[in-house]
């Protein structure tokens, strides 16, 4: 059976509203993002995880062996068990959608979870890197994904983006994409796509 709890907070919303997973970078954890999410969404459901892995003191939600260098076998276990935990938790609250929002390593395990299982309606991938290339997947279809860059970014690299940007556009996702002329940095810009996003689920 998969182990399927984190550290985490959660607010408990409406009975009937979408509930949304937001997920840390590196080094982060559950409180980075919770109250931007509530006030984007204030009658959701909300659930900030904390990474279960520590790289040197840092929160994260897989190991990788280098920068860019996924553990590949340590990132399908964070799959499953992430899935599971966003699947109870959202049969918990009778939620009518599931959302979620990730930066940097928590967009990465989000888009896993969405290469592997689909299971989110809609998601911000904030800084995604996923230097594979993924599997098809019928689920994607339909799925409402924003892609948010820098153009600079040294971690992510542009056309590392784009390309996770066309798998998700070849599964016949709603894809947009959001870029500034930054690095891997999180600028206004962004923030107003990932409002445009969600507002259809307040």
């Amino acid at each position: 059976m998969t182990e399927s709890n984190y550290v985490h907070r959660l607010h408990a919303g409406a009975p009937g509203k979408p509930i949304l997973f937001a997920l840390h970078g590196t080094g982060g954890d559950e409180n980075q993002f919770f109250d931007f999410v509530r006030r984007l969404l204030p009658d959701a459901t909300i659930v900030s995880p904390r990474g279960d892995i520590s790289e040197y003191g840092a929160a994260r939600f897989f190991k990788r062996t280098g920068e860019g260098v996924y553990d590949m076998a340590d990132l399908a276990r964070a799959t499953d068990k992430m899935a599971a935990f966003v699947e109870r938790l959202a049969e918990e609250h009778s939620a009518s959608s599931i959302l979620g929002l990730g930066f940097s390593n928590g967009a990465n395990i989000l888009a896993n979870v969405l290469i592997e299982k689909g299971l989110f309606d809609a998601s911000a991938l904030m800084h995604p890197l996923i230097p594979f290339q993924p599997k098809a997947n019928p689920a994607l279809a339909g799925r409402k994904i924003l892609i948010t860059a820098g153009q600079r970014d040294p971690i992510c690299p542009p056309p590392v983006t784009q390309a996770l940007a066309d798998y998700f556009e070849s599964q016949n996702a709603s894809v947009a994409t959001e870029w500034h002329p930054g690095g891997h940095d999180i600028r206004p810009n962004e923030i107003d796509a990932v409002r445009v996003l969600f507002e259809r689920y307040r």
